[in-house]
């Protein structure tokens, strides 16, 4: 004989186990959830197994964990629901508080004596761009409206920060897939460049030997910042915000008397920026936002941007060269390192150059257009900034 309580306690049971198995993420679980969570584990295994960018890839990945997991729409806790914490995370991504930031690390923690030593490779790191600019008519073709072929392009100058920072000013819903495609294209650079070096180079120009940069002075150094924020700012006001806290934190390095200021935007402040941006980047691509045809588009345009940019830097050389005299020729090689990927691609240049002949040490010319590449994907995301915003 079953009580009335009985079957009331009863009921109450299956009802909050129904209830709790509704909100659990099983029940809401859907295949893209899946395959998302996939592309994580494999972010943080390429990032801790093959060791690329793990700094960049293992919060990205994780991110991309934490963003897929499913949950029931409105518990607060998705980060595009208003006022979780995760959505206050990433405003620091949405309104462009992050880059900044990194910026002002990456100017801490950046020697510019190979470019100072050697100014014509400025115009290397400048050519580079040309993957932004030429990737941007090719998003046009492909029918994507300005302000979001502008975000597209951005991915050519292999800067994450400028990426999230330019897409954030001109179509935040494409946050997610140029954040990601953007990072994903920098980590992959060991597989993405040295085909193209070889393919535009012959073996004679990739034995092409420099001659030893001069010891630039410390004055140079500290002028450098000073007269570099005012040149390139007041050519692209837009860019302030990059440029300005680059060679700010660069003012902080080479002064010499606030190194303790340097450290801090080198070091913690740096590694925790990084932690939110690569954290709130990866968990920016919910399945429901992420998975969707124009993702697929933006990874293949960010893709030629890539590529048109490393083998724009590798040309520029070949062309260049024919007008240097013999002995103040420059290796193709180091082109690559005009995209803004420091201090990965100089070393690619450095080690593709040891290959075919291992006195041949090419890191320190290579780092001249390396960073370079920094100021002119800032500069150049300026200018996508002042005709499209």
């Amino acid at each position: 004989m079953i009580l009335a309580s009985d079957y009331s306690f009863g009921q109450f049971m299956s009802s909050t186990v129904e209830n709790f198995w509704q909100f659990t993420g099983f029940h809401n679980c859907e295949f893209t959830n899946l395959v998302m969570l996939a592309v994580g584990c494999f972010f943080v295994w390429l990032a801790i197994k093959k060791n690329f960018e793990p700094l960049l890839l293992v919060p990205i990945g994780f991110g991309m964990l934490i963003g897929n997991i499913p949950f029931q729409p409105g518990m607060e806790i998705g980060i595009y629901e208003e006022g979780s914490v995760l959505n206050i995370l990433y405003n620091g991504v949405e309104k462009g508080w992050y880059p900044p930031l990194i910026f002002l690390g990456i100017g801490a923690m950046t020697d510019f004596s190979a470019l100072l030593a050697n100014p014509k490779l400025m115009i290397i790191g400048a050519c580079a761009q040309f993957g932004i600019f030429g990737a941007y008519m090719l998003a046009l073709l492909c029918g994507f409206d300005p302000l979001s072929a502008g975000c597209v392009a951005i991915i050519g100058g292999a800067d994450g920060p400028t990426a999230i920072f330019t897409t954030s000013k001109l179509n935040p819903n494409l946050l997610g897939a140029v954040a990601v495609s953007a990072y994903s294209y920098m980590a992959l650079i060991p597989l993405i460049q040295p085909p193209l070096m070889r393919l535009f180079t012959t073996q004679k120009e990739r034995q092409i030997k420099m001659r030893p940069v001069r010891v630039v002075s410390q004055s140079e150094k500290i002028i450098f910042p000073i007269v570099g924020v005012m040149l390139t700012c007041f050519v692209v006001p837009s860019a302030i915000p990059l440029l300005g806290m680059l060679f700010f934190g660069n003012l902080l390095r080479e002064c010499g008397v606030t190194t303790r200021l340097a450290k801090t935007a080198s070091n913690a402040l740096t590694d925790i920026v990084t932690i939110l941006l690569g954290m709130t980047v990866g968990a920016s691509t919910q399945a429901s936002q992420f998975l969707t045809p124009q993702t697929i588009f933006i990874f293949f345009l960010g893709f030629m941007a890539f590529v048109i940019a490393s083998s724009s830097g590798v040309l520029f050389v070949k062309l260049f060269n024919l007008i240097l005299p013999k002995n103040k020729k420059i290796n193709p090689l180091i082109g690559n390192a005009g995209v803004s990927a420091v201090p990965m691609s100089a070393r690619i240049s450095n080690n593709l150059g040891l290959e075919y002949d291992p006195s041949n040490y090419l890191l320190m010319h290579a780092m001249g257009p390396n960073v370079a590449g920094v100021i002119g994907s800032a500069v150049a995301a300026g200018v996508l900034l002042g005709f499209l915003a």
